[in-house]
């Protein structure tokens, strides 16, 4: 009887290929860190809400509705960055920029909207704990979003660069890691806005 053989084809697996990009886990890492900061943040203007009488005091008022309207455009910009990735990931350069430059575009409306809220206040930053409390977390929002801003000219200029191969493996993960933070932003935006503009004053 002749023996029976079996050929069996093994194919190397390398590592590499399933490990997930340096810049991916170092901006991920950061970005908790980021959630940390913001919780912290979050914590204080909670307290000091629970600890004032009248909230917010001196009868300061708010604008919902306008600034309703800039929350619907930063979530928006999230679609549009994921539509960005999307179009890098398949290599597609000239959609990537467009959806990139759309992004940018929704993102400087919503500072150009926030800007235009701060005009229209009738309190300024010293006037109470609440007054103190609203201009450092929604300042220092506003500067995270100018910082995906920045970000975003830099990653667009790059994408004409004639010595970079651009789009390529190595071009994903900065694409992505970009999305991350840009969808973090928009994530501390909408804890902001049911916090400070949703909540019900109290009396």
């Amino acid at each position: 009887m002749a023996a029976l053989s079996t050929t069996s084809t093994a194919t190397r697996v390398r590592a590499t290929d399933y490990r997930p990009a340096l810049v991916n886990v170092g901006v991920i890492v950061w970005l908790a860190s980021e959630l940390m900061f913001f919780s912290g943040l979050f914590a204080t203007y909670l307290t000091l809400r629970a600890a004032t009488p009248v909230w917010p005091p001196f009868h300061d008022k708010v604008d919902i509705p306008t600034v309703g309207v800039a929350t619907i455009v930063l979530v928006v910009s999230s679609g549009t960055m994921q539509l960005a990735v999307r179009h890098i990931q398949r290599a597609n350069l000239w959609g990537f920029r467009a959806w990139l430059a759309m992004t940018w575009a929704l993102g400087a409306i919503f500072e150009g909207m926030q800007i235009v809220d701060y005009m229209t206040r009738n309190f300024s930053i010293g006037q109470s704990a609440y007054s103190g409390a609203f201009y450092v977390l929604t300042g220092l929002h506003f500067m995270h979003v100018a910082g995906g801003l920045i970000a975003m000219v830099f990653m667009f200029f790059r994408s004409f660069n004639p010595h970079r191969r651009f789009g390529g493996h190595r071009s994903i993960p900065h694409v992505e890691v970009l999305s991350y933070y840009w969808h973090f932003v928009d994530v501390v935006w909408i804890g902001l806005y049911a916090m400070i503009f949703l909540l019900p004053s109290t009396k």
